[in-house]
Formats: C-alpha cells, sequence, structure tokens
C-alpha cells in the first residue's frame, strides 16, 4: 500500500510545478469561486506565517482531463510518462495563490477578476491587514502590488521611500520562504483518488462514475473528451426524441461490448485507449439499437421505454450484427425485449443482468432461443391487479409502448398525436389521455 507522504514545499517550487504542468487541477474540481478579497487574505496569512491548511496532490502518471488554463495562462501538458500532480484538496487556495502571485486576470461565475490589483499595504502594522483590494490610490507610494514586490526587480523597488526598503525586502522574503504543507498521495489508481476527493470535500456530492470516466479517458493527442462527445451524442438523440438516455447507459454499452461486464470496479478499470477506439462503433450501435425500437416495436420517444437499459443489450446485438434482424433472431429478440419489458427485469441489480442478458443476446446471434429463468404473466387477472397507473412504472411503460404502436389518435380530428419527451415526463400530461381516456369513454357511457 503506497501511503501518503507529507511533502512540504516552497514558492518557488510550488510556482514551477504549476508553471511547466507538473502540477494540475482536475476537470471534476468544481470552479474557481473565491473573490478577490478571499485570496487578498490567504496572501495576508503568507506574510504574517499564518497555516494556510494543507494541499493533498494525487503524483501519477495517468493523464486525466484537467483545467489546462488558469486565469489567462497557457498552462504546457507533461511530457508522456512523466508524473503529473493533481489537485485533490486545495483547488480554490492553488489557484488563488497562481493568479495572485502572477497578477492575471481570472474568470470566475462569468466575469473577469483582476488578480493583479491585489496590493501591500507598506503603512499597515502586523496586526492590521498587509495584503488589500481596498486601495484608492493605485499611485500612491504606500501600497505597492503583489506581483511587483516579487518580480519588479531592484529598479522598481528602489523607487519607493527607503523606510520601506526593509519592509519590502522582509515581505518578499516572507512569501518566497513560506512553507507550504502537502501531502502528496503516491500512484494509487483513478477510483481511490476520486475516493479521496470525495471524502475530504464532505461538502460537495460524491463523483459521479461518468465524472470519473471523463477524467480518465480525456486524451489531447487522440481529440477526445468523453464529456463533449457525450453532450454532441444526445444532441443527434434529440432530434429522434431520445435524449433522455443516460450517460450510465452509455458507459454501460461500452464496458459490456468491450468486457461483456458492466459494474463499477470493471468500468473504472477499462483501457482508455481501447475505451477511446471503441466510442464511435459503441455510439453507431445504441444509434442503430434506437432507430430498431423506433421504426420496429414504434416506440417514438425514450420517455416511453421500460428502461434505458434494453439499450445495452440491443445495441450489443447491432454491434455483432450490421444488418437488421429477420426470420428467427427477429422473434427471438422481441421475445426478449417483451420478457425483459413486462417483468421488471431491470429493477434491481442491472449489471448483473446484463451480464446474463449479453449471453442470451449471444445465443440470438447464432439463430437459437435462449432460456428464460423468470415468469411472464399476461392474464387478465395479472392486468387488472398490477396495472394500477404511474408514469414511472416498467410495467405501465411496457403497455404503453404495446398500445403507442397502435399510434394514439386525436380525439378531435382523428390525427396521429405528436408524444413528446417533455410531455410523458409528467404524470398528469395530456399524452396520456390518449392512451387512457377515462372521461371521455365515461362521456360516451363506456365501461
Amino acid at each position: 500500500m503506497n501511503l501518503p507522504e507529507p511533502l512540504p514545499k516552497q514558492f518557488s517550487t510550488l510556482i514551477n510545478d504549476i508553471e511547466s504542468g507538473r502540477l494540475k487541477i482536475p476537470q471534476f474540481q468544481r470552479n474557481f469561486v473565491w473573490e478577490i478579497k478571499k485570496s487578498a487574505n490567504l496572501l495576508d496569512s503568507i506574510i504574517k506565517g499564518y497555516p494556510i491548511g494543507t494541499f493533498i496532490f494525487w503524483k501519477t502518471k495517468e493523464r486525466l482531463r484537467s483545467i489546462r488554463n488558469i486565469g489567462n495562462l497557457d498552462l504546457p501538458e507533461p511530457e508522456k510518462g512523466d508524473f503529473v500532480n493533481y489537485v485533490l484538496d486545495g483547488q480554490q487556495r492553488i489557484t488563488s495563490l497562481f493568479a495572485a502571485l502572477k497578477g492575471l486576470t481570472v474568470l470566475r461565475n462569468g466575469k473577469e477578476e483582476d488578480f493583479s490589483k491585489i496590493f501591500v499595504n507598506l503603512t499597515a502594522k502586523e496586526d492590521e491587514r498587509i495584503v488589500t483590494v481596498d486601495v484608492e490610490d493605485e499611485s500612491s507610494s504606500n501600497f505597492i502590488k503583489l506581483r511587483d514586490l516579487l518580480y519588479g526587480g531592484l529598479t522598481l523597488l528602489s523607487k519607493y521611500p527607503k523606510e520601506y526598503h526593509k519592509k519590502l525586502e522582509e515581505y518578499k522574503k516572507r512569501i518566497e520562504a513560506y512553507n507550504y504543507s502537502v501531502i502528496q498521495v503516491n500512484n494509487v489508481p483513478i477510483d481511490v483518488a476520486t475516493e479521496i476527493f470525495t471524502r475530504i470535500n464532505v461538502g460537495g456530492k460524491p463523483l459521479s462514475l461518468f465524472e470519473i470516466m471523463v477524467a480518465k479517458t480525456f486524451d489531447v493527442e487522440s481529440n477526445f473528451d468523453l464529456a463533449e462527445k457525450f453532450n454532441e451524442f444526445i444532441e443527434r438523440l434529440r432530434l429522434v426524441n431520445y435524449e433522455t438516455i443516460s450517460d450510465a447507459t452509455v458507459l454501460q454499452t461500452v464496458s459490456i461490448l468491450l468486457k461483456k461486464e458492466c459494474k463499477r470496479k470493471v468500468i473504472l478499470k477499462l483501457d482508455k485507449q481501447e475505451f477511446i477506439n471503441i466510442w464511435y462503433d459503441a455510439i453507431d450501435s445504441i444509434e442503430k439499437a434506437i432507430e430498431y425500437f423506433r421504426n420496429f416495436y414504434r416506440i417514438p420517444v425514450s420517455q416511453l421505454l421500460p428502461y434505458n437499459t434494453l439499450i445495452v443489450p440491443f445495441a450489443y446485438f447491432f454491434y455483432h450484427h450490421k444488418d437488421k434482424p429477420t426470420g428467427d433472431k427477429q422473434r427471438y429478440l422481441q421475445d426478449f425485449f417483451w420478457r425483459c419489458a413486462l417483468s421488471g427485469r431491470y429493477s434491481s441489480a442491472v449489471e448483473s443482468k446484463l451480464a446474463q442478458d449479453i449471453k442470451r443476446i449471444n445465443k440470438i446471434l447464432n439463430n437459437e432461443l435462449p432460456k428464460y429463468d423468470w415468469p411472464i404473466d399476461t392474464s387478465k387477472s395479472f392486468l387488472i391487479d398490477n396495472g394500477w397507473f404511474s408514469a414511472g412504472r416498467s410495467y405501465i411503460k411496457a403497455i404503453l409502448c404495446i398500445l403507442a404502436y397502435h399510434q394514439p389518435k386525436s380525439f378531435i380530428d382523428n390525427s396521429i398525436v405528436n408524444i413528446s419527451n417533455y410531455w410523458l415526463k409528467q404524470a398528469n400530461s395530456k399524452n396520456y389521455h390518449h392512451f387512457f381516456p377515462k372521461a371521455y369513454l365515461k362521456k360516451l357511457n363506456v365501461d
């Protein structure tokens, strides 16, 4: 086990690590939110020698999706094969330090903030605020920009009154000699690193599997950014009313195609390059599965699917079978679909059941009828007992799929109803009236 290692760093080392790309902020960190006054307070603590908390870095050779720019400075990528330190705790402080000490302009909450406007008050006493942003006359010789204090050189510093020279030298020395407390977590897997991040950021929500995989699969050379690719994919699905497909379903599909399993630990261990290489084929397979749902089963929108999860085995089928199924394969697939839809198949233990069902899909690909170990009851009594309406129930959605196949009609002009995901999100949606026209039937004296 690699134990955390205390590793104090001085100003020059910390800044050099950032500028060289050896210290990175992973993308799963929240955006920079500190106001410039809070950053000035941090620098005030440093000048006074106060502790400012411990930074936690994760040292690894993995390349994650990271924030390339801090302020207006473009940071380089480290050499391939070199170690990188990712900031697990201390992102706000690191960004504040770097932006203030380099005098950068930082985008915060959509607005630019000029961190060169942080000053050292040369008239302040030790028990007063030394670092400040509240300066009325910036040209006053009583104030010096923090950036100028550190990088101004003798020519600039000598322009200040002699009584301040000792203070200027002292403050500069304090900043440069300050020991930053760092704990380095060495070379642990990404799931461990993100778990550490989640635990120490107790105020934030845990990282989702998708957020972790976005970080893990990011690749500059391949121009691959999972977050961007997924968003582009969802925008394409929006055109066919299947935009509610989840990122979890997409990850499960990729994992099933690569490993025939999709448990969390399996997904986390997927090889980055294999993930990138199969991405476009995986997306193509999902789109073919969706096309099949829309055309063969006439399921017009994703909100009607009993389970998003159904996309995974069908995408697996179309990954291995490029043409539309006919004959026995078509019948076996149809049998599989309705068995899953009407039985509550994916209401629990989804990953394990998907691994089992992929074996059944392999049977279908070989033109064999799979065996099933769960019953399906379509009797009238079962429907009466279990057909109570709830928009979120998979059983009801399965029934809706059957009804949608016959294309619900408008009561007004008998035109085909345009079913949308937006309306089907609401249990009392007017679109459901076309499936269950209770009031309308009652008006016609139909029991």
